[in-house]
């Protein structure tokens, strides 16, 4: 498991073990089974190796320790102040779109500003749990509302293949190859309208009744986590790209 997290990123063991402050043999002997590491070493190593959460309990145990990290529910008690800080964050940001996503896309919580970007999409595609890949892919959710859809879509599965390298989920994987798998209509037009006003990021350009919105998308994550589930979720906010986005989602404030 070592080895294979070690050659995924590209490093070798002299690298590694010069990083860790131990030796190219020490961490052969490892990899080998020769040499059964500390709880300490695993832990280093993880470090250094940028190995999610998760997988760092799983070389734990197949070392033959304990897990170090938790994996507790996000509606365990213990996560309450969290969560509520969380939801405070959703609605403070309203008008503008705001969502909270775990490591497969599933949406725990989202603000009034995403329930505005949803309106129209059928009431199948929203039924629990909601998964934010397949809202904005499905032929029949927000993909035909996307202006700059092959841009968007393109981003999107690059920024999922660069998570399925780092986490090795089946359960990713499987919904790469199923969003991946929809058809861009063939009338899907590049609307490239924003992109000299919008020169530092690609925005979401997408319709709502009429209107094109131009929306940059930020997603914020846990530094340092010490549990499963907080390592696993993310922040996603949407900020408007240019004046016009800005005044009309204030409009929509009640």
């Amino acid at each position: 498991m070592l080895r294979g997290w070690r050659e995924q990123r590209r490093i070798s063991q002299l690298e590694l073990a010069l990083r860790a402050d131990s030796s190219a043999r020490h961490i052969s002997f490892i990899e080998t089974g020769r040499s059964r590491p500390s709880q300490e070493m695993i832990l280093r190593l993880a470090e250094h190796l940028e190995v999610p959460v998760r997988e760092r309990n799983a070389l734990l145990l197949a070392a033959g320790y304990a897990p170090q990290y938790a994996e507790t529910s996000l509606e365990d008690p213990s996560l309450g102040a969290l969560r509520e800080g969380m939801e405070r964050l959703l609605r403070s940001y309203e008008p503008f779109p705001a969502l909270i996503l775990d490591g497969t896309y599933t949406v725990l919580a989202a603000n009034r500003g995403i329930a505005m970007l949803l309106d129209g999409v059928p009431e199948r595609l929203l039924a629990p749990p909601l998964n934010a890949m397949r809202l904005t892919l499905h032929p029949q959710g927000l993909a035909p509302r996307i202006r700059n859809l092959r841009q968007w879509r393109g981003h999107l599965l690059e920024q999922m293949e660069r998570q399925i390298a780092l986490m090795r989920s089946d359960s990713l994987r499987e919904l790469y190859e199923e969003v991946a798998g929809h058809p861009v209509p063939e009338s899907a037009d590049e609307d490239t309208a924003d992109d000299a006003a919008c020169p530092f990021a690609l925005p979401l350009r997408i319709e709502h009744r009429g209107t094109v919105l131009s929306l940059i998308s930020t997603i914020a994550t846990f530094n340092t986590p010490m549990d499963v589930t907080v390592s696993e979720l993310a922040i996603e906010t949407f900020l408007p790209a240019d004046p016009e986005t800005f005044a009309y989602l204030q409009s929509l404030t009640p």
